[in-house]
């Protein structure tokens, strides 16, 4: 199970939140042809690491918030109002 640390309700259990997709797509404006918004709502990427996600606190404060969550391990990075990017991740060191 996932803990997700909620930066206005503390951290939580999974189980209180909900997946609301990707957060690094922009939804295709009205201008747009209706096979970009039918890519957009249907075509999915499978990543592997770490991805930007929306998650909905449905049990507690009701906020989206962005997660940036590893789709292999479930180690969640940084977590986020919809506004806020999170920082560069550390470059390795060389040894």
């Amino acid at each position: 199970m996932l803990r997700i640390p909620c930066p206005f309700c503390g951290v939580r259990d999974e189980v209180e939140f909900r997946y609301r997709g990707d957060a690094t797509r922009s939804r295709p404006g009205a201008a747009e042809e209706a096979a970009a918004f039918a890519a957009y709502v249907y075509v999915r990427a499978n990543p592997l690491g770490w991805h930007l996600e929306w998650w909905l606190h449905v049990g507690g404060c009701r906020r989206l918030l962005k997660v940036e969550r590893h789709t292999l391990s479930h180690e969640i990075r940084w977590v986020g109002a919809p506004g806020e990017q999170p920082p560069p991740p550390e470059k390795a060191q060389a040894s």
